[in-house]
């Protein structure tokens, strides 16, 4: 393969991360998919802003779980004038790598979220936000101690 192109995610560990938080909230997809490295970003700045905005930089702990391994490649068509002489169609079709994405299954973690217990409903919004940016249905689990609340 030729190259990887570069993913856009910027970083994977957002807020404070030295203090462990009481309350943990899980972002979980629903289906199998694919989530591509645009999508994943989009959902990170979405929750990362919003809480930022709410509840302060110290007072989270965002953590995206999944890294875009799998590359895409496309197999791009001549246009035009006279493309039909050039083109060669799909045959040997190998394509070029347009973008990279996260191969995920039904029921895995994508994002966690750890915070303080008075800013719950502020982050289970951060996590739908982010979760209207991917192309799979949504699941927020979360987690108080020890005991797991749906």
């Amino acid at each position: 393969m030729g190259g990887v192109p570069g993913s856009k995610v910027v970083h994977y560990d957002m807020g404070n991360l030295q203090e462990n938080f009481p309350v943990k909230l899980t972002l979980m997809g629903r289906e199998p998919c694919q989530i591509r490295h645009i999508a994943l970003e989009a959902a990170r700045v979405a929750a990362n802003r919003f809480l930022l905005k709410q509840v302060g930089r110290t007072n989270f702990n965002l953590k995206l779980r999944i890294y875009p391994h799998h590359v895409l490649r496309e197999n791009k068509q001549a246009t035009g004038a006279g493309a039909d002489r050039i083109s060669s169609g799909m045959r040997h079709s190998f394509g070029k790598a347009v973008g990279t994405a996260a191969q995920i299954d039904a029921g895995q973690r994508i994002f966690t979220l750890s915070i303080p217990p008075q800013y719950l409903n502020d982050a289970k919004i951060a996590l739908r936000r982010a979760g209207h940016k991917l192309p799979t249905p949504i699941q927020i689990v979360i987690e108080s101690g020890n005991e797991l609340i749906k």
